[in-house]
């Protein structure tokens, strides 16, 4: 490493451990080697801004935050929510179920583990701690684990990122997290199942065949959403890009038109809420473009698919040394700096080993996401506490059964691509 390249590391962790955003610490540190390696501050600049306002995918990030944001503000959470408690919610259990059942539907909506944990997510904890008595740490862990399959479950916002950098298909990464989706939730359920008997967790109270028949009638419209989306992606009718302007365009009507659950005060809180979740985003992206200008610029990358071939690793020992590396990365650093600074870095290691791109991408993001329910540092972990006032303690103490869940369905995708592959195989990707 040179001697920037050092100055740049120093910056970046210093700023880190001062507690400054990691967005900000990025860029401070990309500057300092710029400065430190006397290159062109205005080439450089010209460089990374022309890469992301070329960036025609990018556009779907913004999108699918507000979205998310419309869904969370509007009548459309509950909505989900009493659907699927009268389908799932009278077994033993009954209310984690239903936890698990919103985040999937969710999933296919929002693209985002926060705002599936911030908004339905919530709604659970309170149902389950009120109405069927859960314990919170159980109701947040329950929450936390089910909230990791937002962005697996197509769209995805980890997963445009990833295309951004790899130029992998997004529609082909949208389709191969689809099952692997499917398979962690199942997980989940069936965890909860195990467990439900043991600590003697209630199941809901039926309901009459006419307010189910209610309840599933006021899920119909926000079902449209992911039909529409997804199936307009894979048959051709639009982008993914396209597709999340169109997301927005319909949790918009909803929440305004259908539901009349926002007005125009409402509709600017989202917006501003909107913005500044992007904002954030495009300050990370930003700061990682400049962090990966200077691993280019040191050809890290190169070094480091050099020193994996010469260690003689095969894809699958590699496969489980980048899992064990990630799972640890996961737990201190965000999605974003991961997706954006690290993968970049060993992207040419992946296709060397001959690894399918979308298996890979699929296999990182669940990874990742299985990071962010991991103690000690799990964003979920404090975002979902502090809302719902649950000790970390007290929810890490029901947690590990449900993160040896996820750890399981990592393995099996890891270890089985045909689990991502097979639906963009079938579709022609």
């Amino acid at each position: 490493m040179t001697t920037p390249f050092l100055i740049l590391l120093a910056v970046l962790v210093v700023l880190s451990l001062l507690r400054v955003p990691i967005a900000v610490s990025m860029i401070c540190a990309g500057f300092a080697y710029l400065f430190a390696g006397d290159r062109d501050l205005g080439l450089v600049s010209d460089q990374i801004m022309n890469s992301l306002f070329n960036s025609y995918v990018l556009l779907a990030v913004p999108m699918f935050i507000l979205a998310a944001n419309v869904m969370n503000a509007g009548t459309i959470s509950e909505r989900l929510w009493r659907a699927a408690d009268a389908v799932v919610g009278r077994t033993r259990g009954g209310l984690g179920h239903v936890n698990v059942t919103v985040s999937m539907i969710f999933a296919s909506m929002s693209g985002s583990a926060v705002a599936d944990a911030a908004g339905p997510g919530m709604m659970s904890i309170r149902m389950m701690r009120q109405v069927g008595g859960y314990p919170g740490g159980l109701a947040v862990a329950i929450t936390a684990a089910s909230a990791v399959i937002a962005p697996i479950i197509p769209p995805s916002i980890p997963m445009v990122l990833y295309a951004l950098n790899t130029n992998t298909s997004v529609g082909a990464l949208f389709l191969g997290g689809v099952v692997p989706g499917i398979l962690m939730g199942l997980a989940l359920m069936a965890t909860i199942a195990i467990i439900a008997p043991r600590m003697n967790l209630p199941a809901s109270p039926g309901q009459s065949r006419a307010a189910t028949m209610k309840a599933l009638a006021g899920a119909i419209l926000p079902m449209t959403l992911p039909a529409v989306l997804l199936g307009g992606i894979w048959s051709g009718v639009f982008t993914p890009t396209e597709a999340a302007a169109v997301a927005a365009l319909w949790a918009v009507f909803l929440g305004v038109t259908v539901y009349r659950a926002l007005n125009l005060r409402g509709i600017w809180e989202v917006l501003r809420r909107s913005m500044q979740d992007s904002v954030i985003v495009m300050l990370l992206i930003a700061g990682a473009f400049l962090i990966n200008y200077a691993v280019t610029a040191e050809r890290l990358d190169q070094s480091l698919a050099a020193l994996v071939n010469n260690a003689g690793l095969s894809r699958w020992a590699f496969l489980a040394l980048i899992n064990v590396i990630f799972l640890l990365l996961g737990c201190f650093f965000d999605t974003g700096t991961l997706i954006l600074v690290v993968v970049p870095m060993l992207f040419p290691t992946v296709v060397a080993l001959g690894i399918d791109p979308v298996h890979f991408g699929v296999m990182i993001t669940i990874n990742i996401m299985i990071g962010l329910v991991t103690p000690p540092f799990g964003l979920l972990l404090f975002v979902l506490g502090g809302l719902s006032e649950t000790g970390i303690g007290e929810t890490v103490r029901y947690l590990w059964p449900f993160l040896i869940a996820l750890v399981i369905c990592l393995i099996i995708v890891t270890y089985a691509p045909i689990v991502t592959l097979f639906l963009p195989s079938l579709f022609g990707f």
